[in-house]
């Protein structure tokens, strides 16, 4: 079995959205372990404030399928697909980690560079994986949270019942 962690976001119908990913990525794996939800500005473009939060499993799945599941929750969230990055997103569900696996391919880029790079990604992942090692840096990820600039990317932890 794998230990598999996402990043989920939406900043459309949030609270509806990600609601939806919770529920249909505990039907498919089971027990989750779900992050507080943080709210944080839109990057990259102007735009409503998202909600995120991170989201661990374990599963059997290969990495593609991972990704294929990933990709129908986006479908049925009503996400349309586009050239352009940073957008409002009724459903954003990115594959952070997958084990301890260094991999890259035409589809992703594993682990997810955003993890380093964004509060609003690295601090649910550090609530939920603190002792968790980066395949990369080899620091743990409360190391890497303790170290991150919080003023790039502020965030506000949001009390809100999504499970």
């Amino acid at each position: 079995m794998t230990k598999v962690h996402v990043g989920v976001g939406s900043n459309i119908n949030p609270k509806k959205n990600l609601r939806l990913a919770i529920q249909k990525l505990q039907e498919r794996f089971g027990a989750l372990n779900i992050s507080p939800v943080y709210k944080s500005n839109s990057v990259g473009f102007v735009g409503e404030d998202f909600l995120n939060l991170v989201i661990g499993f374990v599963t059997y799945e290969s990495i593609e399928n991972v990704l294929k599941i990933i990709e129908t929750l986006h479908q049925l969230s009503g996400r349309k697909r586009t050239r352009e990055k940073f957008l409002s997103r009724a459903l954003d569900i990115d594959l952070l980690l997958y084990g301890n696996l260094i991999y890259k391919s035409e589809l992703v880029t594993i682990p997810r560079p955003d993890i380093l790079e964004y509060s609003f990604v690295l601090k649910p992942l550090s609530v939920v994986a603190p002792d968790l090692i980066h395949p990369l840096t080899k620091k743990t990820i409360q190391e890497h949270w303790q170290i991150m600039n919080k003023k790039k990317n502020s965030l506000e932890i949001i009390d809100l019942k999504i499970t």
